[in-house]
């Protein structure tokens, strides 16, 4: 795995070890970050983040910040392991994110899909994009509650991507 695009093209990036992980795909960062867009230097938050590769990704393509979430202390200690790698200083949350990147675990998405755009509308700055990793053979999560002026469904392989663009609160 490593890091597609940006300052720190090509760069590798290390997952967990076991199968609590699951990295998103080179292929499927790109494509992501294709429907995404061009980054604005906004902050980022990634949430299930694993081995930190969505928002490793970001700040190489131009995000000022990141916030990178993990309840695993394995992947916590992974994600640290590759921003220092990087030479990325640690950096801190309590901001409003242009672009909010999810990779929960899939059997987990179903229950938090209905209170997901709850907890993350005050987190968005006005045109944030949300990106949702799913499982392509389930139906892309509704998140009904998200204010979204568009949004986008694709599948590549075995994974589900969601992209919607959050009108102004």
């Amino acid at each position: 795995m490593r890091i597609v695009a940006g300052t720190h093209k090509g760069h590798p990036i290390k997952a967990p070890r076991g199968r609590a992980t699951r990295p998103t795909a080179d292929f499927v960062r790109e494509a992501i970050f294709n429907l995404v867009g061009p980054l604005q230097p906004a902050p980022v938050l990634d949430l299930f983040a694993g081995s930190g590769a969505l928002g490793l990704e970001a700040l190489s393509r131009g995000a000022s910040r990141a916030t990178l979430v993990d309840r695993s202390p394995r992947a916590a200690a992974t994600i640290y392991a590759n921003l220092l790698a990087l030479g990325i200083a640690e950096r801190a949350g309590g901001h409003v994110y242009g672009l909010a990147m999810l990779d929960p675990p899939y059997r987990l998405l179903p229950r938090i899909a209905e209170s997901l755009g709850t907890a993350l509308l005050p987190l968005l700055a006005p045109g944030a994009v949300v990106v949702v990793e799913h499982d392509a053979a389930d139906p892309p999560p509704a998140l009904e509650d998200l204010p979204a002026n568009g949004r986008v469904d694709r599948v590549y392989g075995g994974t589900g991507v969601s992209v919607l663009r959050i009108g102004a609160a």
